[in-house]
């Protein structure tokens, strides 16, 4: 094999050895730069003349160069989307703010990237208004000592919606519950108000104890002392006695 190709270099020109040389590399250019490694927890969505092909796991692959194309890179891992405060209405018509966080991850590429134009932005709105129909049926009284119940309805409901977009919805956290500044106000002179009345009653119970000693020993004592002095007027009063 090596003779024969040692007499078609011979016999080829030194311009097209060059010629062929480079094109050697090229190919192997091409070649070496299309072998595409996945790394771990991600998935690639590949198309094929702008349709979709197949989806790439973690591991070693080939990409047909000029016909396929890298159409997405999804990271499977666990994410966090942390809105922003919410104007939210309660049942009894208080506008209240309220910021969640929603953990997620993705399970399906192909859902994530063909499902909606933007997934995450969907998945901000849908919670913003999840949680106005849940408070919405909700007082304000309810929605303060409600947390976990909140919590659950909105991880159930954010979980359905968004499985057409590849999307698992872990759980879903209430970060703040801000109420208006006047109904603050008014808690906290409440609370102040409820530990101004705790704090005298504990003194009061504390100090009968030593006044009603000191009254009784004040009583006590001068009757003892009493007795004796009349018995001896009387005495001298009337000797018979």
């Amino acid at each position: 094999m090596i003779p024969k190709l040692t007499f078609i270099a011979a016999a080829m020109a030194p311009h097209e050895i060059v010629i062929l040389s480079i094109l050697a590399v090229i190919v192997l250019i091409i070649i070496f730069t299309n072998i595409i490694v996945v790394p771990q927890a991600t998935q690639y969505v590949i198309e094929r003349f702008g349709k979709y092909s197949r989806t790439w796991n973690a591991g070693l692959h080939l990409k047909i160069p000029f016909i396929e194309k890298i159409a997405k890179k999804t990271t499977l891992k666990e994410q966090v989307l942390d809105s922003p405060p919410q104007p939210v209405i309660t049942k009894d018509n208080v506008t209240m703010q309220i910021d969640t966080v929603v953990y997620y991850h993705i399970f399906d590429a192909k859902l994530f990237a063909y499902g909606a134009v933007d997934p995450i932005l969907a998945l901000a709105n849908l919670t913003a208004t999840t949680l106005r129909n849940i408070i919405g049926e909700l007082s304000l009284d309810e929605t303060l000592t409600s947390r976990d119940t909140i919590n659950s309805k909105l991880t159930i409901t954010l979980d359905e919606a968004t499985d057409r977009w590849g999307i698992k919805v872990s759980r879903v956290e209430l970060k703040n519950i801000m109420p208006p500044a006047e109904i603050r106000a008014s808690m906290e002179k409440e609370m102040k108000a409820v530990s101004r009345r705790s704090s005298p009653a504990r003194k009061a119970t504390s100090r009968p104890s030593s006044s009603l000693q000191k009254v009784s020993a004040t009583l006590v004592s001068p009757v003892r002392k009493v007795k004796p002095e009349r018995s001896i007027w009387r005495r001298r009063l009337n000797p018979m006695v």
